[in-house]
């Protein structure tokens, strides 16, 4: 499927979080511990946020692992908050309007999973995307066309409840197909200032998620990290699986979660789909 990570906390180089920890975003996508695929060798996005009022997206279908632009672009480019993304397709095109992250306004969202047999509920799913967005949709995807139901379901507003409904809607949808388990989905998205992240599936075995414990405490511990040292107190990390080995550096985010991170702070809500 893919894999993904999303950080918040003081600006850091790019390339320190694509590249130099251990099981960095860039190894998985050769050498995934915990994906469904060893390889996300379709493509790749890193999205961010600077002074501009909206985010920055870099979108390649280069595998992350040969592209010199990602490489040049990583030394140079700082942020506070970070989306980057790999992917491994589930069937649609390799094209960067399917890469992730994808955009709308100030917000990015990303997804690894899928929506079972999306060709046969693609149509019914997109007529549901509010008309004034769907001119926006610009690839084929089923993630960014969930993207556009929570959209469409009032993300902007009431970011749990939208996701909520989209995937209630999705299962609904699916159901009605026929298709048994309609989704398996992590997703992250934000809004510049806060980061949600969803761990969910049909089923009840999702796909792996994990966010980075107290930093302080890890600062404390492994005084010689120089990564973990220039981090400020507040930084996070959701991750699909954990960067490094560091001994009590990772936590699993539970079966059917929604995390939000916002600051310093890092709150678990349930999450359960609900009627759109």
């Amino acid at each position: 499927m893919c894999r993904w990570l999303a950080y918040s906390g003081s600006p850091v180089s790019l390339e320190d979080l694509l590249f130099k920890p251990t099981n960095s975003l860039v190894v998985q996508s050769k050498h995934s511990r915990l994906g469904a695929e060893t390889t996300n060798g379709d493509g790749f996005g890193v999205g961010w946020y600077s002074a501009q009022p909206n985010p920055g997206v870099f979108r390649s279908t280069e595998p992350a692992w040969n592209d010199r632009n990602l490489r040049e672009l990583s030394v140079h480019a700082r942020s506070g908050r970070v989306f980057a993304h790999i992917r491994a397709s589930t069937g649609t095109a390799v094209q960067q309007s399917n890469c992730h992250p994808f955009r709308h306004d100030r917000w990015l969202w990303m997804h690894n999973g899928l929506i079972r047999d999306f060709p046969a509920v693609k149509r019914d799913l997109a007529l549901a995307v509010e008309p004034g967005l769907f001119p926006d949709i610009e690839g084929s995807t089923d993630s960014e066309v969930f993207f556009y139901l929570a959209l469409t379901f009032g993300l902007e507003q009431d970011q749990p409840a939208a996701v909520a409904s989209a995937v209630g809607f999705i299962e609904d949808v699916g159901r009605r197909h026929g298709i048994e388990n309609p989704i398996q989905m992590t997703v992250a998205t934000t809004n510049g200032d806060t980061t949600w992240a969803f761990r969910y599936s049909s089923e009840g075995v999702s796909r792996s998620l994990f966010r980075s414990t107290d930093i302080s405490t890890l600062q404390a511990h492994f005084p010689d990290n120089v990564l973990l040292q220039g981090l400020s107190e507040d930084a996070r990390l959701v991750v699909s699986e954990p960067l490094g080995d560091l001994q009590g550096a990772w936590e699993e985010v539970p079966e059917s979660t929604c995390l939000v991170v916002h600051g310093g702070e890092a709150d678990f809500l349930a999450f359960s789909p609900t009627a759109a």
